[in-house]
């Protein structure tokens, strides 16, 4: 595990062979598998769960209640929500699950609206807003994100 001297990682359950680059945030109880590259500028909050060979661009923030299965790509500035109806020091008890099951991939500055599933080996393209479920395999991009390849 290689962690940048400039970033504040505050968790230990961090796998082997994981590279967390500079002025990254990691909250104590996020959970980060083996082999990963954690891009500089990321934010991990603490109900997080990462598997193994994941990538993180720069600028993107995981928010509790994310899990990001093995082998996906997390494109640059992505934004993860994880709340429906935010507002300031008012929080659900529990915030929505989203989950992004293996080989996924998300294009840079995509948005996923929370308590959604991307499924294995799906790909999001850049920008697009992702407001509903995305199954197995699908190509899905725009605003709101439509499949095009189921």
């Amino acid at each position: 595990m290689k962690i940048h001297p400039l970033s504040d990682v505050q968790s230990t359950l961090i796998g082997q062979g994981t590279t967390v680059w500079q002025f990254c945030v990691i909250l104590p109880q996020a959970r980060i598998g083996s082999n990963c590259n954690i891009n500089c500028q990321v934010f991990i909050e603490n109900d997080v769960i990462i598997g193994n060979n994941v990538t993180i661009k720069p600028g993107v923030q995981i928010w509790d209640g994310i899990t990001i299965e093995d082998n996906v790509f997390i494109g640059p500035n992505v934004t993860f929500t994880n709340d429906k109806r935010p507002v300031s020091k008012v929080y659900p008890e529990e915030f929505l699950r989203t989950v992004v099951e293996k080989g996924a991939s998300i294009g840079a500055n995509a948005t996923i609206l929370p308590g959604l599933r991307i499924g294995a080996h799906a790909m999001i393209g850049a920008g697009s807003v992702v407001t509903k479920d995305i199954p197995e395999n699908a190509v899905a991009y725009g605003n709101p994100a439509k499949i095009v390849v189921p």
